[in-house]
């Protein structure tokens, strides 16, 4: 069995107040493996730029990250799972939270900047598998 695994690529400048919102083309379906940062090398996005990427329609937070910096990052951003009472599931008693991949079905990504900086720009990867 092969694993199917697509690049979603955001190209992100910002406006005059240093904001951008934007959107993957087209639906994503499946995990969220990981997301990619690429400075533009002449005009990178400001330090203290914050990013959040969210499903368009449900509202579902992939990435919430404050203060990204200029330099490129790759996360493997996770969400806290549940048991099937809707309690936190844990490692062991009191231990530490179980997290998995994001899962995407049938929605675009919607990704937005804040702070960044007057005209500024970068590139966002968003590696998903089916």
């Amino acid at each position: 069995m092969s694993i199917q695994v697509t690049r979603h690529r955001i190209v992100a400048t910002t406006d005059a107040s240093g904001n951008f919102t934007g959107f993957t083309q087209g639906a994503v379906n499946g995990k969220v493996e990981q997301v990619s940062y690429i400075p533009d090398g002449a005009t990178p996005l400001d330090t203290n730029s914050d990013l959040d990427i969210t499903g368009e329609v449900t509202g579902l937070v992939v990435a919430n990250h404050d203060n990204i910096g200029t330099a490129a990052f790759t996360r493997a951003y996770r969400q806290a799972t549940h048991n099937a009472d809707g309690s936190a599931a844990l490692y062991a008693a009191a231990g530490t939270p179980v997290n998995d991949k994001v899962a995407i079905a049938g929605e675009r990504l919607k990704l937005v900047i804040a702070q960044g900086g007057n005209t500024k720009s970068g590139t966002f990867d968003i590696i998903v598998s089916d």
